[in-house]
């Protein structure tokens, strides 16, 4: 499964900042001319997805470990002390991408939800005909031929 499509604990703060669902971001963020603020958003929401599931990981591990259907005679000292370090860890780069996170979120400009649409540029052509040399177009140019019975 993609960061794009796992949850994260600040979804909602990005839709109501950015007036849009997670996964319609993802979309405009890889269309064209997409807003830096919106960018650096979805980069900071995709490592804390990573960061939150390291979390939830260890916490389901020491939860298994500490179980009270399991054997104490299985339990490790060690193994629950690199746990902790672990989580730590994890916990810390949490904390950090949620803070940088909000802190783009205060700073940022009021993001505006601009349907941008695709400017065509039509071109011209100008061509000036050397003057007294002007050829006319036939009367019929372009009339379609008539059959006669």
């Amino acid at each position: 499964m993609s960061v794009r499509t796992k949850p994260c604990s600040q979804d909602a703060r990005l839709h109501e900042a950015f007036g849009a669902p997670v996964t319609e971001l993802y979309e405009l963020v890889a269309g064209p001319d997409p807003s830096a603020a919106l960018t650096r958003a979805l980069e900071l929401r995709s490592l804390l997805v990573v960061a939150e599931e390291q979390v939830a990981r260890i916490r389901d591990r020491v939860r298994e470990a500490m179980s009270s259907k399991r054997d104490m005679n299985e339990l490790s000292a060690d193994d629950l002390r690199m746990d902790a370090q672990w989580l730590e860890a994890a916990l810390d780069a949490r904390s950090g991408y949620r803070r940088s996170l909000d802190v783009l979120l205060r700073t940022m400009p009021p993001y505006v939800q601009q349907h941008r649409a695709v400017r065509r540029v039509q071109q011209s052509v100008t061509a000036t005909l050397p003057s007294g040399t002007a050829a006319r177009a036939p009367l019929h140019a372009g009339a379609a031929h008539s059959r006669r019975p």
